[in-house]
C-alpha cells in the first residue's frame, strides 16, 4: 500500500461511509508524479475533483504530514496524468489563478431530482437551459415555496457546465450583497464587477432579498445587462413571481421576465414518495413501503425537511442501533408534525378534497356524475364521516342526498376501494393530515 492509498485509508476513518464510497473511494494516486512535497490524486471528473479539493484539501495535507512528516502541497487532476500540460488541474481556493467557478453539491443534479406533476415543467426549461445556455430561456426564472427544488435545479445547472468546463457563479443573494458591500468599502468593485460579469453562468438564489436594496439592485441591473449583452446564461429563484416582489424596481421586475418564468408547486403524494425512496437510496437508507407512506402523507409538502427526516431516522438508529420500524420512526418525528386542528367542518375537508382532486367545491356538493367528481365526492364523505361529529343524516343534508342510506352505500364503496387499493389508503391518510394541519 502506497503513501496515498494509506491516507485515503485514514480518511475513510473519518467519514460518512456515503461520501467515501461516492467520492473518495473514486481518487487515484499518483505514484509516479508525486513527491514528498506535491501529492497528486486524479479524479474521473471535475465535479468530484472539485467536492474533494474544496471539503478535504486541510484533511489530506495533514494525513500526509502524519504519515511521512513532510507537508507537501496537494495536487487533484481530471483523469490521468500524461503531462503537466494536458491535464486539467483544480487548484487552491485561495491561489490567483485558481477557477472562477464557484463551490456547487455535486449530487444536485438532473438525475437525482425526482420530476413529478408539480414540477415538471420548471425541471424541462432548467434542462433546456443546461443543455443550450444564452439562447431562448434567458433569463430563467424559476419560483415557488420553500423547500420545493429550486436550488437544486439552479445548482443542477452549474453541474452540468462545470463537467463541460465552464466557469459557473453560483451564490445566494444574501452573499452577493455582502461582496458587493466588502468590494464597495475597500475599493476594489473592478475585482467585484470582473468575478461577476466574466463568467458563463450567472445562477442567483432567493433574488427576493433583493427587495428595497436599491444600490444593490444597481449594481446587479448592470451585471444582469453586461451578462445578457453577451449572451451569458442567467438563471435566478425566487419564492415568489417577479410582479409579487415588493421594493423591486420596474426595470429588473421587466428582465426577470425577458425570458421564461417556471414555477415550481407542493408536489403530489406520488412524487413525495418517489423522492423519499430516491433519497433512500443514494444515502443507503432501508425504509419499507410502510414508512416511506407514513412520512410522504404526515410531513408535508417540504422536500427539504422530508430528507432531513430521513437522515434524523437513519442518524438516530446508528446511534441507538436499532432498526427502524414504523413505531421507531413515529417517536422519532413527532415534533416535526403539526399540531392538529381540534375542530373540523365538512367545509374545511370539501375545501382540502377539492383543492387536492382538482375538483370544484360546488361540483363536489352537486348531483354531477362523472367519474372524477363520484371519487371526490364519496373520498369527502368518507373522511367528513370519520374526521367530524356529523352523523349520517348531516352529511347527507350537506351534500343534498335524499337519506343517510346514500350515504352508507358511499361509505361501503370507499372502504371496498381501500382494502384493494394501498395508494389510495395512503391519500385519504394525506387528506386527513392535511385537513388537520391546514385547515
Amino acid at each position: 500500500m502506497n503513501i496515498g492509498q494509506k491516507v485515503l485509508f485514514e480518511l475513510k476513518k473519518e467519514i460518512s461511509e456515503i461520501e467515501y464510497e461516492r467520492y473518495i473511494k473514486k481518487l487515484v494516486y499518483d505514484t509516479k508524479h508525486s513527491k514528498s512535497d506535491i501529492a497528486y490524486f486524479s479524479a474521473p471528473n471535475l465535479l468530484i475533483a472539485k467536492w474533494v479539493k474544496t471539503k478535504y484539501t486541510d484533511k489530506l495535507i495533514h494525513l500526509f504530514e502524519l504519515q511521512s512528516k513532510v507537508k507537501p502541497k496537494l495536487e487533484i487532476t481530471v483523469g490521468l496524468q500524461k503531462n503537466k500540460t494536458s491535464t486539467a488541474i483544480i487548484k487552491n481556493v485561495n491561489e490567483k489563478n485558481s477557477s472562477k467557478s464557484t463551490y456547487l453539491n455535486p449530487s444536485l443534479t438532473f438525475e437525482s431530482f425526482i420530476v413529478g406533476d408539480s414540477n415538471q415543467f420548471a425541471y424541462t426549461t432548467a434542462k433546456s437551459v443546461a443543455e443550450k445556455p444564452g439562447k431562448q430561456y434567458n433569463p430563467l426564472f424559476i419560483y415557488g415555496g420553500v423547500g420545493l427544488g429550486k436550488t437544486h435545479l439552479l445548482q443542477a445547472i452549474g453541474n452540468y457546465h462545470i463537467n463541460l468546463g465552464k466557469t459557473v457563479i453560483y451564490t445566494t443573494l444574501e452573499q452577493f450583497m455582502n461582496t458587493f458591500t466588502s468590494h464597495l468599502r475597500s475599493q476594489t468593485m473592478d475585482r467585484f464587477r470582473d468575478r461577476f460579469r466574466e463568467c458563463d453562468l450567472l445562477l442567483i438564489d432567493d433574488i427576493q432579498f433583493l427587495s428595497r436594496k436599491e444600490q444593490t439592485q444597481e449594481e446587479f441591473f448592470h451585471t444582469f445587462n453586461e451578462l445578457y449583452n453577451a449572451n451569458k446564461q442567467i438563471v435566478i429563484t425566487a419564492d415568489r413571481a417577479p410582479n409579487k416582489i415588493a421594493g423591486l424596481v420596474d426595470r429588473l421586475r421587466t428582465r426577470f421576465e425577458w425570458g421564461l418564468m417556471a414555477d415550481i408547486q407542493p408536489p403530489g403524494l406520488e412524487t413525495k414518495i418517489a423522492i423519499i425512496q430516491k433519497k433512500c437510496e443514494l444515502d443507503g437508507i432501508k425504509l419499507n413501503n410502510e414508512i416511506v407512506n407514513f412520512i410522504a402523507s404526515h410531513m408535508g409538502d417540504n422536500i427539504r425537511e422530508i430528507e432531513g427526516t430521513i437522515i434524523k431516522l437513519n442518524a438516530l438508529s446508528n446511534m441507538l442501533n436499532q432498526e427502524i420500524t414504523l413505531d421507531f420512526a413515529q417517536n422519532a418525528i413527532k415534533d416535526q408534525l403539526k399540531e392538529k386542528k381540534e375542530h373540523i367542518t365538512i367545509d374545511d375537508i370539501v375545501k382540502i378534497v377539492s383543492k387536492e382532486l382538482n375538483i370544484k367545491p360546488s361540483d363536489i356538493k352537486s348531483k354531477k356524475r362523472t367519474k372524477n367528481v363520484v371519487n371526490a365526492r364519496r373520498t369527502a364523505i368518507y373522511l367528513a364521516r370519520n374526521l367530524t361529529p356529523n352523523s349520517m343524516p348531516q352529511i347527507a343534508l350537506y351534500f343534498g342526498m335524499k337519506d343517510h342510506t346514500a350515504i352508507s352505500h358511499a361509505m361501503k364503496k370507499i372502504n371496498e376501494i381501500i382494502d384493494n387499493d394501498e395508494n389510495f389508503k395512503v391519500l385519504l391518510e394525506e387528506l386527513s393530515n392535511k385537513i388537520h394541519t391546514n385547515s
